[in-house]
């Protein structure tokens, strides 16, 4: 047993809500998840502060022989976001990248049609953009996200996360308005050894989580 572990990812949503609580009851606050893992963290985090709930489609581009490590990422809207150090210390060919990118380029696309089924994205200029994921590693998917959000013009942008890597919080708050990071274990290992529960979650439980907040979450207008 690993001491200060989640026991799940409504557990770590829970508890990632309690330090937003400064977001609750605003018209201007979006709520968006990086799927897949993001989204039960974010559910439980937009239910408590009466939020929209939406998702940021993002794909980790994972380095070959080691598909956990991102040697970059991709997010909607043609953004590419490459992570130099892993890329030179593994001689990762531009070719093998490349592939990398229209393989998951492919997938990004086919979950947009799966979770978003022709709904249009919401208008993020001038909003208030709490981005979530599950926890942090080298953060090159969440960076990825955050300039494909800024290209929207939003007010502010907030990346919230129940755990990461303390390097990565601190690489990543340079280029966020707020970065909240509940925990910040070192040595880090990886996001799955702080939960008890780290199941992958399904395309089927994305949609649900999605309909359930549309239905159940008590909020203004996407447009308000």
């Amino acid at each position: 047993m690993v001491e200060g572990r989640y026991k799940d990812r409504q557990e770590a949503g829970q508890t990632l809500a309690t330090h937003l609580m400064q977001y609750a009851n605003r018209r201007d606050v979006l709520v968006l998840a990086l799927p897949r893992g993001g989204v039960p963290v974010a559910y439980e985090v937009a239910r408590a502060l009466h939020a929209p709930l939406d998702v940021f489609l993002v794909r980790k581009l994972g380095a070959p022989g080691h598909e956990e490590l991102a040697m970059g990422a991709i997010a909607s809207g043609g953004i590419r976001v490459l992570n130099a150090g892993v890329i030179g210390t593994l001689g990762i060919p531009e070719n093998t990248i490349e592939q990398a990118t229209e393989r998951e380029q492919r997938e990004l696309e086919r979950r947009t049609q799966e979770y978003r089924d022709n709904r249009p994205m919401p208008v993020l200029r001038g909003k208030t953009v709490i981005l979530i994921d599950d926890g942090l590693a080298t953060g090159a998917t969440m960076r990825a996200a955050v300039r494909a959000v800024r290209q929207k013009q939003p007010q502010r942008v907030v990346v919230a996360v129940p755990v990461a890597a303390p390097s990565t919080c601190a690489e990543l708050a340079e280029e966020v308005d707020e970065m909240v990071c509940v925990r910040r274990p070192e040595p880090f290992f990886g996001v799955g050894l702080w939960y008890e529960n780290f199941a992958q979650t399904s395309d089927d439980e994305v949609r649900a989580l999605l309909t359930r907040a549309t239905k159940e979450i008590p909020v203004p207008s996407w447009n308000q």
